[in-house]
């Protein structure tokens, strides 16, 4: 399985963005997707993320309300849609992967399998 994320940039704040993982995997319809973020000096953190089927999704407080996430199962795509975008979200954008059955897990290491990162910085 492989992810590639694209799609970020350098925005001012307010701005929106949207990023894409591209999955490639035999059922791409098996595997949850999640995005998380890590900025300088911090940890990966879990930003948002979707169920197989796409019928549900899970939100960081940080983000619900600006940020939604949806999938192309036809085109084996996860798309990010960021809005009102702040300094803080600034950070390297990762989409990852996983077979988890119960629900959208949060945890890093639930995650088998990661794309390599995009950067989205914010200006204030």
């Amino acid at each position: 399985v492989q992810l590639q994320a694209s799609g970020g940039g350098l925005v001012q704040a307010g701005a929106s963005l949207r990023l894409s993982c591209a999955v490639s995997a035999r059922t791409f319809s098996d595997y949850v997707v999640g995005w998380f973020r890590q900025a300088p000096g911090k940890e990966r953190e879990f930003v948002i993320g979707i169920a197989s089927s796409g019928g549900s999704t899970r939100y960081a407080d940080s983000v619900k309300g600006r940020f939604t996430i949806s999938r192309d199962n036809a085109k084996n795509t996860v798309y990010l849609q960021m809005n009102s975008l702040k300094p803080e979200d600034t950070a390297v954008y990762y989409c990852a992967a996983t077979t988890w059955r119960l629900g959208v897990p949060t945890i890093i290491t639930y995650y088998a399998y990661w794309g390599q990162g995009t950067q989205v910085t914010v200006s204030s």
